[in-house]
């Protein structure tokens, strides 16, 4: 009957295993991307801001100030953040305002 390995309690690695670009990356170095988006949502458009690079509880902060500068809903998905609508301009503008140099993609 093998033995299992005993260990403490503060042996444990912690449970976020993505490691964030902020020791590579500063802020205004990262590659984010903001796109318009439309299709597998029912025909609805979003807005998608992606290469943030961020732990996920500072992706949740964000979020929030941005669903409430954009008053629209949105979501996290992986490493993305999905705001509900055409809001471009306002996530780039919001996005300056932290520091990032964000580029818009698509069309």
């Amino acid at each position: 009957m093998p033995k299992r390995s005993w260990r403490e309690f503060g042996d444990y690695a912690p449970n976020d295993h993505k490691k964030p670009l902020d020791n590579l990356q500063s802020k205004a170095d990262r590659p984010v991307r903001v796109k318009k988006m439309r299709g597998g949502k029912g025909g609805k458009t979003v807005t998608i801001v992606s290469g943030l690079g961020l732990p996920s509880l500072e992706l949740k902060k964000l979020l929030k100030v941005m669903k409430v500068k954009c008053g629209t809903g949105g979501t996290l998905k992986e490493d993305t953040i999905e705001i509900q609508g055409d809001k471009i301009d306002q996530t780039i503008d919001l996005l300056i305002q932290e520091g990032y140099k964000p580029k818009r993609s698509g069309g």
